[in-house]
């Protein structure tokens, strides 16, 4: 006899480890499967720690058949997008789940409550609190890994929200570019860098160390919103964010594999951040990071053939001018030095063909596909 299908509210830090650990269960056999570190999971739900409760609300759900835990979603309103942006949606995020409807059924049924609570009109996901979080299901690309900023789910995930009406609202894809020794890159990207320099009086910042990065990072992130704020998907960014993001993630950049273009008056134009590729090591540490495996995150800063994108920002008014170019000459270099011969790009949103344009000139595979789905609430 199958056991009646319990969701539980997630309220105590036993249940919030409960909730950040359920999926190192779910996939635990699964070799394309990259665990998250669960520490950074819980700290990114918790109201005590992530600043972005400041602008949102969120609820936290599992579903227990028993005393198993089956299932996990979370319900967020991020008032920014509802008040300032005009979309009258609730987020759902975090959602984990064994193949079986009915428990998606009951978890996206409590995340619907908590949007007819704030009178909401559509719930869409998976996503995070921001644009800054991870998101997008994935579609296509099951036989390939994550990276430490992407999802991963099974197949059978779109069946279920297909099954219960969803329909895709927004497509990101993601690519392979092989990167091949200095001699052989594309020569039109060699050639058109130092042109676009000189025409545009352009300058290159180099960093030695982190400390060096740190009076450009506000305007990275200014650049990021001048960048995609036309895109279906933008929410304004917060400078809580931009805060509490500098201390969740400057611990993993190395200057090197960051890139700043600036104008004639010292204004950032461009810039362009890569990191090694942290997806083996993290395979490795599954989870927690102590003073045994803490080695398997130096050895991938240091010794690495792949990298991956994270974030690249361009400036409107220097959009399609070229300015491209730069960014992968001065890649390219970094990567022949440091022996990289494989890159993967961040989720980029299907629409957005300007930043697609910089994989052309190099030889890519376009490897994943993510989505997010949306549907009215009754």
């Amino acid at each position: 006899m199958n056991q009646e299908l319990l969701i539980k509210d997630v309220k105590s830090h036993k249940d919030f480890e409960a909730f950040a650990s359920f999926p190192f269960r779910l996939y635990k056999d699964n070799p394309y499967w990259v665990p998250p570190l669960i520490k950074e999971e819980i700290e990114t739900i918790n109201p005590a720690i992530n600043p972005v409760y400041q602008n949102a609300d969120a609820k936290f759900f599992l579903a227990y058949r028993g005393t198993e835990i089956v299932g996990r979603i979370a319900a967020m309103v991020n008032w920014i997008e509802v008040e300032k942006v005009g979309k009258n949606k609730v987020r759902f995020g975090w959602y984990d789940v064994i193949d079986d409807l009915k428990v998606s059924e009951l978890l996206l049924e409590k995340v619907a409550e908590f949007g007819r609570i704030h009178k909401l009109e559509t719930i869409e996901g998976p996503v995070g609190f921001s644009n800054l979080d991870k998101a997008g299901l994935l579609i296509e690309g099951f036989e390939e890994r994550n990276t430490m900023i992407t999802l991963y789910n099974a197949p059978y995930y779109r069946d279920h929200l297909e099954a219960l009406g969803f329909s895709i609202n927004a497509k990101w894809v993601e690519y392979e570019i092989k990167i091949s020794d200095f001699d052989s890159s594309p020569e039109k990207v060699k050639r058109f860098s130092k042109v676009i320099m000189e025409r545009y009086e352009l300058s290159l910042l180099k960093f030695n160390k982190k400390q060096d990065i740190l009076p450009y990072v506000d305007q990275m992130f200014e650049l990021l919103d001048e960048t995609y704020n036309k895109l279906q998907t933008f929410v304004p960014i917060q400078d809580y964010q931009i805060a509490h993001y500098k201390s969740r993630y400057f611990r993993f950049i190395h200057p090197d594999f960051i890139k700043c273009i600036v104008d004639s008056e010292e204004k950032l134009i461009a810039f362009a951040i890569t990191m090694p590729s942290f997806t083996k090591a993290l395979k490795k540490i599954n989870g927690k990071i102590n003073l045994f495996n803490f080695y398997y995150l130096v050895q991938a800063l240091r010794k690495n053939n792949r990298a991956s994108f994270y974030l690249i920002g361009v400036h409107p008014d220097y959009q399609n001018k070229g300015i491209t170019a730069i960014i992968f000459y001065e890649m390219q270099k970094l990567f022949n030095k440091r022996k990289i011969n494989i890159v993967e790009t961040n989720p980029e949103l299907e629409e957005n063909t300007a930043i697609q344009k910089l994989w052309k000139n190099y030889e890519n595979r376009l490897h994943k596909k993510r989505a997010t789905f949306v549907k009215s609430i009754d």
